[in-house]
């Protein structure tokens, strides 16, 4: 049985009559948890995003790869001298760790989005933000603040083992 949730003043809380029940897929703590590894990893690709705008910029503005090594701290150099260069190409590795990110990226997405038991369209919407320059920032912040606030909103709705 479960011990009904109490305001500030010790009365027991219930929900206002025209607000709908809710239920959350998880606990408290696993919903914090979650909310927590999605905004490392919100912030982790949004920042790597931009550098991969950084790495088209040089290879399609200007027809060279990102070349760290081989003779100099950080090179520009032509696509065919990159690979014999002797460096490591940064233009590949920015690629490569920004895939895998975004990957764990989707997973810290569903995840919050299963605890929270929200609509689809919102899982679409949070993944798109590890997919415009950006917006990963701007997403994060109001998916978080939403959570914070239907936490604060619903302590009643949240499932106890």
């Amino acid at each position: 049985m479960t011990e009904p949730a109490l305001d500030p003043a010790g009365r027991r809380r219930t929900p206002d009559a025209g607000t709908p029940k809710r239920r959350f897929g998880g606990t408290h703590a696993q919903i914090r948890s979650a909310l927590s590894f999605y905004r490392v990893l919100a912030y982790l690709t949004g920042v790597m995003l931009l550098l991969v705008v950084v790495e088209m910029v040089a290879k399609y503005g200007f027809d060279s790869e990102i070349v760290a090594g081989g003779g100099a701290f950080i090179q520009f150099l032509p696509e065919v001298v990159a690979d014999t260069a002797g460096g490591f190409n940064l233009s590949t590795a920015v690629l490569i760790v920004h895939g895998w990110l975004y990957v764990l990226y989707l997973i810290a997405d569903f995840r919050l989005w299963q605890f929270m038991r929200w609509p689809f369209s919102r899982f679409v919407l949070i993944a798109l933000g590890g997919v415009v320059p950006l917006l990963s920032f701007v997403v994060e912040r109001r998916i978080h603040r939403q959570a914070e606030e239907d936490l604060r909103a619903h302590p009643e709705a949240l499932q106890r083992y």
